[in-house]
């Protein structure tokens, strides 16, 4: 997966391995002085379940990237000075410790590009489409969630 040569926005879904260096190269620009690269990545436990091992991700894939290009469009509208916006996710199974999110902006100053990256994340983990079948030591199980992304852009 390559970055877009000639747009400011990147957006992702996709089967492949997610390269944060790629996207913290990608995401820069000259009239931006900061930029905030967040990655999530396969941990070993989740709540009340201990000694996971992998996860499983699956998206309604026409829904969920338009999901994830409604959340850069807010984001650009709530932080007007945005230069560049990363928000990827990944599909399939995943073993401990892969990425399985990037999201990352860039701003004329910190704040902004801090305050637009957390709510990328968080809007993207409670709105887009995207299931999560987790394998731990006792078993296995899909776990739901998302919500209309209108509910949290109102």
């Amino acid at each position: 997966m390559y970055a877009p040569a000639d747009a400011d926005d990147w957006v992702a879904l996709t089967a492949d391995p997610l390269s944060v260096g790629a996207v913290a190269a990608w995401v820069p620009r000259p009239d931006c002085g900061a930029y905030v690269v967040f990655a999530g990545t396969v941990r070993d436990h989740a709540e009340g379940r201990a000694g996971v091992t992998s996860l499983e991700y699956e998206a309604y894939a026409e829904q969920a990237e338009a999901r994830m290009r409604a959340i850069v469009e807010e984001s650009r509208r709530r932080w007007p000075d945005i230069g560049r916006a990363a928000v990827l996710h990944r599909t399939g199974v995943l073993q401990l410790e892969e990425v399985s999110v990037v999201v990352a902006v860039s701003t004329p100053h910190r704040g902004d590009a801090f305050e637009a990256a957390r709510w990328c994340i968080d809007t993207l983990k409670a709105t887009v489409p995207i299931w999560k079948r987790e394998t731990w030591k006792e078993g296995a199980g899909w776990g739901t969630g998302a919500r209309d992304v209108e509910e949290l852009l109102s």
